[in-house]
């Protein structure tokens, strides 16, 4: 009889608290983290509008006071790797972190990368309608060259199909083949 009254009631407090917690917590789904890598530079564009001002804490360590933007000048990837906090009066959002940087690689746009494929497949069909064109009339011909026809009979006929030398063995011609020994593989 007690647990029948009970659960309800732990239902009804496990909703009031999630209410209570919700109030304090911002919606990263609206306003998600902007992270933008260059070379080796990291920011972090922080989700929070400004109020009195962005709190930033990395993992375990103190508080930082800042503006929107962490910059992470040389990102070193064990050391730099973690979860990044921002804080601006009772709200705050929390991003894991965890880049990759490269010092000597070049950023690409969409439309170079998106050139280089376009002018890549028109060079390939370019050379597909030349190798077409040029090997259309070269079809089927015999012989060193292209405009050489050779002079004569064209080919060698091969014997008949029921051919004497090979012709199927008898049971009486076995006398043949029976000095072979057969080789055990």
């Amino acid at each position: 009889m007690k647990l029948e009254v009970a659960l309800p009631v732990l239902g009804l407090l496990l909703c009031v608290a999630d209410t209570m917690a919700q109030e304090n917590q911002y919606s990263l789904e609206e306003n998600p983290f902007e992270v933008v890598i260059s070379k080796t530079k990291v920011t972090i564009t922080c989700p929070l509008q400004l109020g009195s001002g962005i709190k930033w804490k990395k993992g375990e360590e103190q508080e930082k006071g800042g503006d929107q933007d962490y910059v992470i000048e040389e990102y070193k990837s064990p050391k730099d790797d973690g979860d990044y906090m921002c804080k601006s009066g009772p709200n705050s959002a929390r991003l894991h972190l965890k880049a990759k940087v490269c010092r000597n690689c070049e950023e690409l746009d969409v439309l170079t990368v998106a050139g280089v494929i376009i002018a890549d497949l028109l060079i390939t069909l370019g050379v597909l309608i030349l190798v077409y064109y040029f090997s259309k009339n070269r079809t089927g011909r015999v012989g060193g060259s292209a405009g050489v026809h050779p002079r004569g009979p064209k080919m060698v006929r091969p014997p008949p199909v029921p051919n004497p030398d090979y012709e199927p063995i008898r049971k009486g011609q076995r006398d043949v083949y029976a000095g072979l020994q057969s080789r055990g593989f």
